[in-house]
């Protein structure tokens, strides 16, 4: 059995309806209807397997859940400039904010020198999802211990009319301000962020538990109104 065939043998018709409402930038007959539980179980039976192997090497998939499915096993490779190797074959075919969201590579965890090009690299990209992913690169991996004052630099310097990737800055920069506060704050206080950019992060800060209810106040008043 192929592993096209193992993922209709896990679908769920209701959830592929669900699953389509939440991503109106893709076909809904290319959605199988696969809950992730299951297809991370799925990862776990076949990767390092000659059938993932050749899976890896079958660009472009036709389904939602093979684009997930090729994300995950991705990101499980353990080397991290193997791992950067696939996922550059890969990124260019993602056309969705769920399967760019879902690769959380395992080698980056232990922070290699060599990321740092290819971030660079992935921001500077014109394709909506590879700078997506560079965007979340940081904000995974980049605002704990690892944390330096250039990467919201870098971040902010990303200029794009795509909602996907200004939705993904605003992500990062909320995170920022209740992980990296005083690194933050002040690309709002001067609005370093164009105006829907910035006033959604403020708008994600006040809805994050993580952020103190004098911050919440203070991101308040720093709102642009129009």
């Amino acid at each position: 059995m192929d592993i096209r065939e193992r993922l209709f043998e896990l679908q769920d018709k209701d959830y592929q309806v669900f699953q389509a409402k939440l991503m109106p930038t893709i076909d809904p007959d290319t959605i199988i209807g696969v809950r992730m539980p299951a297809l991370r179980e799925l990862v776990k039976e076949v990767r390092g397997t000659e059938e993932a192997n050749r899976f890896l090497k079958e660009l472009p998939h036709q389904y939602y859940e093979e684009n997930n499915l090729h994300g995950l096993l991705a990101a499980n490779i353990k080397d991290a400039e193997c791992c950067i190797a696939e996922l550059d074959k890969f990124l260019p075919y993602i056309d969705n904010w769920a399967t760019c969201d879902v690769i959380s590579p395992v080698s980056f965890k232990k922070h290699p020198a060599c990321l740092f090009p290819k971030v660079r690299e992935w921001l500077a990209s014109t394709q909506t999802y590879t700078i997506r992913f560079g965007i979340g690169v940081l904000m995974k991996f980049y605002l704990d211990e690892a944390f330096s004052p250039e990467y919201p630099e870098w971040v902010a310097a990303v200029k794009s009319d795509e909602y996907y990737v200004n939705m993904m800055i605003a992500w990062y920069f909320a995170t920022a301000l209740a992980k990296q506060p005083e690194a933050a704050l002040p690309y709002l206080k001067n609005q370093r962020l164009d105006p829907w950019t910035h006033n959604k992060t403020i708008q994600k800060a006040r809805e994050s538990y993580r952020i103190s209810p004098e911050m919440k106040e203070e991101l308040y008043q720093l709102r642009v109104i129009s």
